[in-house]
This record gives C-alpha cells, sequence and structure tokens, in this order.
C-alpha cells in the first residue's frame, strides 16, 4: 500500500503559558480552514487542541519554561495535529484517560482532558514516557471524504 501523501503542513513551537492556549487553538483551526470544514468541524479542532494544550501547560511542566511542539497536516480527507511537550510525562496513560480521573486532585481540574479531545475527534493516540514527555495524535475527517 502507498504511503498517504499530505497536501500541506505546518510545525509550531510555543512556550507553555496558559496565554498561549488560544493562540494555538486559531493557529490549527485557521490552517484547517484551508479544507472548507463546517463550523461544527473547526469547533471541534478549537476544543480538541484547546485540551491537548491545556494539558501540557497544567501537567507537563514544574515550571513555565517548557515547550509544546505542535505539527498538523492536511490531507485531502481531514488533519492530522501532533501535540508533544517534553515535560514529566505520564506514569498509566490507561488511568489518564479515564473520564474523571485527574492527577492534580486538589485542583479545581475536572479530568476531562483525554475524553473532550476523543469526543471531538476521529482518532486518538496518546504515548508517554516518564520524564521524556507525551504525545497526543488526532485525527479529525473533514466532511463526507475518505477516512484518514
Amino acid at each position: 500500500m502507498a504511503k498517504k501523501e499530505y497536501v500541506n503542513y505546518f510545525k509550531l513551537s510555543i512556550p507553555a503559558l496558559s496565554r498561549n492556549e488560544s493562540y494555538a487553538r486559531a493557529a490549527v483551526a485557521a490552517f484547517a480552514a484551508q479544507l472548507d470544514p463546517t463550523i461544527e468541524e473547526i469547533n471541534d479542532i478549537k476544543a480538541a487542541v484547546s485540551e491537548a494544550v491545556t494539558n501540557c501547560i497544567v501537567h507537563a511542566y514544574s515550571d513555565p519554561s517548557g515547550i509544546i511542539d505542535i505539527t498538523a497536516r492536511l490531507y485531502d480527507s481531514g488533519i492530522y495535529i501532533k501535540i508533544r511537550d517534553k515535560g514529566c510525562g505520564i506514569a498509566d496513560i490507561q488511568q489518564a484517560m479515564t473520564p474523571l480521573y485527574t492527577s492534580s486532585p486538589d485542583s479545581e481540574r475536572a479530568g476531562l482532558g483525554f475524553a473532550v479531545m476523543e469526543s471531538f475527534t476521529d482518532r486518538l493516540r496518546v504515548s508517554s514516557a516518564v520524564g521524556r514527555g507525551t504525545t497526543v495524535i488526532m485525527e479529525k475527517n473533514i466532511g463526507k471524504k475518505a477516512v484518514l
């Protein structure tokens, strides 16, 4: 089977600061607009990116010097989004993906980040290594085109 080719891509690195979450969300949504998505599809992408970036900001780094790397690729059928940090990592991904679980029980966090990402995308993959960081890959089909 031939490897699927993307039609466009971008890479963005931002400091893990809460004020950059809205920029990351807007940048990915503006990039996805090239595929002429519906308002609902754009809102889904924005919500998923917002959750992924917020997870990096809140959980990955103990100080604000961390970096979040975002890569997005457009295909004829949709968008691939990779959000990566080099922070503390996740010891138990399955537990972390359980709705209402939070690694910060003393905070006001709801523990729904991964559940939200999963509900607004067509495919979600998470990989992590303690002390090395976490990578979240999300794919979203746009329109009634072929599945990614």
